[in-house]
């Protein structure tokens, strides 16, 4: 494929070039072969054609197909049975944990509000040591010192993302939510705490009975001990582990993602759509009355809680973990199959969020989980040697015959089937979709050299394609743009 490659520069060395992302060692080698200079920006002359970009983008998906392995963070997650003595342990750092975060982020507003001082992790800790000195909080000193430590840090972060955007401001934690600590393992005695399969040993807590449904392969630093709303204990950390790339298998696929098919290919594969919430929602809908009702009696009584109240919360919690895992348990195996069967997977850019907005199929979209599984997809690809890319979220893919190009004017959601006027193709309406999005993801068809068709993107106006908010991973790629500008300049 390298020569493919450096002949499609060749051929192509005298056109104007764009940017286009090319390794040194790539570089070094068109050099050589195409004898061309380098350029102080890219490291070398690039091509404002289709027909580079598209072999560009099949060049790298080969050679990443292709590699041996990498190093990863793989997150493990097991179910824990801890005995009473352990189970109060864990109450105890559980609520210490949550009294030092409330307490630090009242202490950080007061302080920030008042004397515009900033407080982090550090000067915070120093603050802990004094309370566990006052005699009201000597209590603190029951629980495991990490842990206290690891809230602060938790609390750094939650400010972080609130500064960055990417969240709201932290919030005070409730004790009947769900609950969370880290430990920190020794890494100087880890043979004695940790024995994958085998043996886990938390400080303070003990020897936990762990369910090992999988056998990690690498060694955990910290340790995660997280309590849900049905009472149940989960432990989870994170490993750094060797993954072997799977086998190249040289096939693009589109992936159209909606409500009555979650994930159509296009190759014609439908996974269907098990609406897990709709399964159980009759069910959910009577236990959230029975909470309400228990809810509004322990009101009116001046309780602040009570065992049936308890017992209903849990009740309704066990149902929606039932929907929860379910969902989670299809939308793995359903990514799994996606990146084993194609080096490339292509996806249409889609605004998640606002079509949340609209309160005519928020139910189903959410129950759908979309943007879970593009997430799952992503991660998965970049384990495995794969690549994701996207098409435009203004791109006409449903509107265009995947055949001939012809664009409809108007295409509603009501039409599941339609035959193109121009070339009397018959087409089912996402398996087209999907076609199309490989289409543009790609710049043009796979295999061939043949650019988009003239106007393929609806108007002399089009509006710029928004790109994918996940900096991992691909964006629209060079042929793609290199595309854009044409139908532009044609227009």
């Amino acid at each position: 494929m390298n020569l493919v490659w450096c002949a499609a520069l060749k051929e192509t060395r005298k056109l104007t070039p764009p940017a286009c992302n090319i390794d040194r060692k790539r570089a070094s080698q068109c050099r050589t072969i195409c004898g061309m200079k380098p350029d102080a920006s890219n490291g070398i002359r690039t091509v404002d054609s289709v027909r580079l970009a598209v072999t560009c983008i099949f060049s790298k998906v080969w050679r990443i197909g292709g590699m041996e392995s990498q190093s990863i963070l793989r997150s493990y997650k097991f179910r824990i049975y801890p005995n009473a003595a352990q189970r109060h342990q864990l109450a105890v750092d559980m609520g210490c944990a949550r009294f030092v975060w409330n307490r630090a982020l009242a202490f950080r507003s007061e302080s920030y509000k008042l004397r515009g001082e900033r407080h982090n992790q550090v000067s915070l800790s120093k603050l802990v040591t004094q309370w566990k000195q006052v005699e009201e909080m000597v209590w603190l000193r029951e629980a495991n010192s990490t842990v206290l430590t690891q809230a602060l840090i938790d609390q750094d972060k939650a400010f972080a993302n609130f500064f960055a955007k990417r969240a709201k401001y932290p919030r005070f934690k409730k004790r009947h939510d769900g609950q969370s600590v880290r430990y920190q393992l020794d890494q100087r005695q880890i043979a004695r705490n940790f024995i994958a399969g085998k043996l886990l040993r938390l400080p303070k807590i003990g020897t936990l009975k762990v369910r090992w449904s999988r056998v990690p392969s690498g060694i955990p630093k910290m340790a995660t001990v997280a309590k849900d709303a049905c009472g149940r204990f989960f432990v989870s950390f994170t490993c750094e582990e060797t993954v072997e790339a799977w086998p190249a298998t040289h096939q693009v696929i589109g992936v159209d993602v909606g409500i009555k098919d979650i994930a159509v290919t296009s190759d014609g594969d439908k996974s269907g759509n098990p609406k897990h919430l709709a399964a159980k929602l009759r069910r959910l809908k009577r236990y959230q009355r029975r909470v309400s009702r228990k809810e509004l009696a322990r009101k009116k009584a001046g309780r602040k809680t009570s065992n049936r109240h308890r017992r209903a919360r849990i009740q309704l919690a066990k149902v929606h973990a039932r929907v929860a895992h379910a969902r989670n348990d299809f939308l793995q195996k359903l990514t799994t199959d996606l990146v084993r069967r194609a080096d490339v997977i292509c996806f249409e850019d889609l605004h998640v969020r606002g079509m949340l907005r609209n309160r005519k199929i928020a139910r189903v979209l959410g129950d759908a989980a979309v943007s879970r599984l593009i997430t799952l997809t992503q991660y998965k690809a970049h384990w495995y040697g794969r690549q994701i890319l996207y098409a435009g979220r203004w791109d006409p893919t449903s509107k265009r015959c995947s055949d001939c190009g012809y664009i409809h004017s108007e295409m509603p959601l009501s039409i599941r089937a339609w035959t193109c006027p121009e070339c009397g193709v018959s087409h089912d309406r996402d398996i087209n979709a999907a076609r199309n999005i490989v289409f543009y993801a790609t710049g043009g068809k796979p295999g061939g050299w043949a650019p988009a068709a003239p106007h393929a993107r609806g108007g002399v106006n089009p509006p710029e394609a928004a790109t994918s908010p996940k900096d991992s991973c691909e964006t629209r790629t060079e042929a793609s743009h290199a595309t854009s500008r044409m139908d532009r300049v044609e227009a």
